[in-house]
This record gives C-alpha cells, structure tokens and sequence, in this order.
C-alpha cells in the first residue's frame, strides 16, 4: 500500500497564494502553480475544477479562519470596544503572517465578489455581520455614537483596510503594519467612541 506524503490540496493552495501573488490572478497558469506546489499539473485537476476554484478555496478558508476566530471575540466578556479592537488584531496578524496571502486578498477578493459573488464563502458576510453586531452592541450600550450607521461603517472599515495593507504590501518599509494598526484602532476608538 502506497503512504500518501504530505498534502497535495494544502500544498496547492500554498504554491496559489505564491503565485497569484507574485503574477497576478490572471496571468497565473494551473502549471506554474503545479510546479510551485511540487505536483503534477494533472494532480491540480484531481483537487480543483479550475484555477477560479482554487482562488475561491483560498478566500473560504481566509475567512473560515477569520469567522471562527472572531466568534471566540465575540463571546468574550469585554467591552463591545475591546471587542473591536480585538477584531482588528485578528485581522493584521492574520495578513502579517502571510504577506503573499494580504497580497492576493488586496488583489483579488474585490473581482471575485463581483464576479463569482453567488460562489464567494458566505464567512465572509457572516464575518462583516458579526462585527456589525458588536457596533449595535457598542451603540446600545451607549459607548459608541448613535448616530454611527453600521452599513456606511463596515464598507469605510473595509476599504480603508484594504487601502492600508496595500501600502503596507508595496512599501513595507514606509508603512510598517504595527503603526497601521495602531493608527487603525486610534481612529476607530475615537471615530465612534461616545
């Protein structure tokens, strides 16, 4: 009996994130990607329809990750503040492990919504819900201001977000992401802090 070595599906979505990051979705080939991963371009097609199927896995599990991590945010007994701030963390150390990974999400994510958007991971929304959910918590409470509208919130977060990792991705050393994030929770504490 032959011992499977490694895994070729992990090993795959690695060598795409590398790729994709370095030529850009469209110019990535499924052989490059086979070559990158150490796999035979035939052993991409035994895991993946096509090189859409492996950016979509790639995003469902980013944000599977993200979800699950921000549901033990949520359910701790901090402040709706602190929980936000958390978030925040989350969301730079996830992108500070993996410059590649911040890369193709800066790159990729915004045409694949628009795009595959009934194919996109539905953690995703349920991410952006969820932190909705801490601002109206945060409103409730009264330590967040009330007139905050959590939808115009979330896509400001979101875009400046990605704006910001961006920068920090093509010019780390002029943008170092510790400062980001600090300037990130700054202006979000006294953004809609009441």
């Amino acid at each position: 009996m032959r011992i499977k070595e490694g895994n070729k599906e992990k090993d795959i979505i690695e060598a795409a994130i590398k790729v994709f990051a370095e030529k850009g979705y469209f110019k990535s080939k499924i052989s490059k990607i086979a070559d990158v991963a150490g796999v035979a371009t035939g052993s991409v097609y035994v895991y993946f329809e096509n090189k859409e199927d492996i950016l979509l896995k790639i995003f469902e599990q980013l944000w599977g990750n993200i979800y699950q991590k921000a549901q033990v945010i949520k359910n701790n007994n901090i402040s709706p503040m602190e929980k936000l701030e958390s978030l925040i963390d989350m969301a730079f150390d996830t992108f500070m492990e993996n410059t590649a990974l911040a890369i193709v999400y800066i790159n990729e994510q915004s045409n694949l919504i628009q795009y595959s958007r009934q194919k996109f991971t539905a953690n995703y929304d349920k991410f952006l819900d969820l932190c909705e959910d801490i601002i109206r918590d945060g409103i409730n409470k009264g330590v967040m201001a009330e007139n905050i509208d959590v939808q115009i919130f979330r896509n400001y977060f979101l875009g400046g977000f990605r704006n910001l990792l961006h920068h920090w991705a093509h010019d780390s050393q002029n943008f170092s992401l510790d400062r980001i994030r600090e300037n990130v929770k700054l202006l979000t504490r006294h953004g809609i802090q009441r």
